[in-house]
């Protein structure tokens, strides 16, 4: 399989520059997927408003990309926080939102994480709130033929959910059919998981990925940091795995001159030839 053809660009370390120049950089460098991060100097989102997804279509059109998925912001302090105490009906309405631009523009999943627990809180009472929200969303994901991909945390983020362990444990819990998994290769690799671990108790269900080199972590382009290129296609080869690849890259290093992260993904993948 040509995983270069699944290359996804993603729009985060791009926040200095406008929007439309996010997109005329994936059409220059030749990547024809991106996926959608929702940070509100390029698309503005809230549980009441958004912007116009026409200016969405647009883009995607003028600049020959597809949108395979949106990815809203939700780690703290962002308010959109699945397992909240508070405005619930909120967060629901903001997850709602996200379904409905999805399927506005065709694209494939929502990207979801459990949420947060405060420090000083019931980690059962965050996880129970989060678990019944999030059957709340797949939900209305499913009446809407989009998926809920959802991606564990690493543990300064979120102490619910961090590994293929308490993913599998969630999963069950909500027990929707509609809530898939992203595999965060930050996430992954703080916890000492591995691509294996997550097909061995996932499947098919793993449906996309955040696929990143690190120092194990660190959200950087492939040959910034340490992890072997070659044997992670591979090794999503042989599982099967036919999604995208997308480029979350959401590092400052980036911030000046984003563009050079996928120049530097794409220079490694050449390396490779086409024997991946």
């Amino acid at each position: 399989m040509n995983f270069k053809d699944k290359l996804c660009g993603m729009n985060s370390h791009y926040r200095f520059y406008s929007f439309e120049r996010f997109f005329q950089e994936m059409n220059r460098l030749g990547i024809k997927n991106v996926e959608i991060w929702t940070g509100p100097m390029h698309f503005y989102v809230d549980y009441n408003k958004n912007q116009s997804v026409e200016q969405l279509k647009e883009y995607a059109k003028k600049y020959d990309v597809k949108i395979i998925g949106i990815c809203p912001e939700q780690t703290n302090p962002k308010p959109n926080n699945v397992a909240s105490p508070t405005r619930q009906e909120d967060v629901y309405a903001y997850y709602c939102r996200m379904v409905d631009i999805a399927k506005e523009v065709n694209a494939q999943h929502i990207l979801i994480t459990t949420g947060w627990a405060y420090y000083d809180e019931s980690k059962e009472d965050a996880w129970n709130r989060s678990v019944e929200m999030m059957r709340k969303v797949c939900d209305y994901a499913k009446a809407n033929d989009i998926l809920v991909a959802i991606e564990a945390l690493q543990p300064d983020e979120s102490v619910l959910v961090n590994s293929v362990e308490q993913l599998k444990a969630y999963l069950d819990a909500v027990n929707h059919p509609q809530l898939k998994v992203c595999i965060d290769f930050g996430a992954m690799a703080r916890v000492n998981n591995t691509i294996q671990d997550y097909f061995d108790a996932f499947g098919k269900d793993v449906i996309h990925t955040h696929f990143v080199d690190g120092k194990p972590t660190g959200h950087l382009a492939w040959s910034d940091g340490t992890r072997d290129l070659k044997q992670d296609l591979l090794d999503l080869e042989a599982n099967g795995y036919h999604g995208y690849l997308s480029l979350e890259t959401a590092t400052s290093r980036y911030y000046e001159k984003p563009w050079v992260a996928e120049q530097t993904t794409l220079k490694a993948f050449e390396k490779l030839g086409k024997e991946v």
